[in-house]
């Protein structure tokens, strides 16, 4: 079920070109007072297609590692790649999701979806059909005209991975998306982020502090530790990757991922 810290590299990325590839990897940042290690000796390969969940405490890193992925962020020593190429700026293929939607109060939701393709100079009946596609993919259909302070929080984060998803990136970041929704609408983003996810191919990079929803998505899911982060253990996933949500959070499969994940993190180490 399990691989150790030294095995921390994807078997079915192995041989192939792995859509993100940290290698040996530390993040080292200067205060007025002292020198903070964030990351140490992390090493991860995701595999062209796969959703990789990320947990552990607050501060151990997570983020840190999406923004090195996105190019926002150098580490202090090691290498990042992105498709084989080696990240050492801002990249424009990939797609983030933040916790919070970060919608432009002014523009309706259509309008917040083709900011993208603005940013991008996308052509723009292209930007037009895909737009449309992925509102009707997202169940935003009817909305489309509203704005950000007529839809609810579940809804407006619905937009946001429009817009995240708008020029097909072959890689997702997600960090902590649906962490400030209630419960119900968050099961709900969970199904429909599953679905999105086999219809669209994306690779996927999720940081959660939820365990049932990083064993309800992902593949495979890494436990970080406590600052310097580092990784304890990858975990496989061995369910289908269609899931439906109440009866797969019964199947003794996703209990036995679930409880390992909460012995690595240790009591209160994550929050559902």
């Amino acid at each position: 079920m399990s691989k150790p810290e030294s095995d921390s590299k994807s078997a079915a990325a192995a041989g192939e070109q792995a859509a993100v590839r940290i290698d040996d990897v530390a993040v080292r940042f200067r205060t007025r007072k002292r020198d903070v290690t964030a990351l140490q000796e992390v090493s991860l390969d995701v595999a062209m297609g796969e959703f990789v969940a990320i947990v552990g405490p607050s501060g151990c890193g997570k983020s840190t590692l999406l923004k090195m992925v996105a190019g926002l962020l150098k580490p202090t020593t090691g290498t990042v790649k992105l498709r084989g190429e080696t990240v050492d700026g801002p990249r424009h293929d990939i797609g983030y999701v933040f916790q919070r939607a970060a919608l432009l109060e002014w523009r309706s939701a259509r309008r917040n979806i083709l900011l993208q393709a603005e940013m991008r100079k996308m052509p723009g009946d292209r930007a037009k059909a895909r737009t449309a596609e992925l509102i009707e993919m997202t169940g935003l259909t009817g909305f489309e005209d509203a704005l950000p302070h007529e839809l609810s929080g579940g809804m407006q984060q619905r937009v946001a991975l429009c817009r995240a998803l708008l020029h097909e990136p072959p890689v997702l970041l997600m960090d902590e998306p649906f962490g400030a929704l209630d419960a119900l609408t968050r099961e709900q983003l969970n199904v429909e982020m599953n679905r999105i996810w086999r219809e669209t191919g994306t690779t996927v990079l999720l940081v959660t502090h939820s365990v049932a929803e990083a064993v309800y998505l992902a593949n495979r899911v890494v436990v970080m530790s406590d600052r310097p982060g580092t990784i304890r253990e990858i975990i496989d996933v061995d369910l289908p990757a269609e899931r439906e949500y109440t009866p797969t959070l019964a199947k003794p499969e996703f209990a036995s991922v679930a409880a390992r994940i909460r012995e690595l993190l240790g009591a209160g180490g994550a929050a559902d």
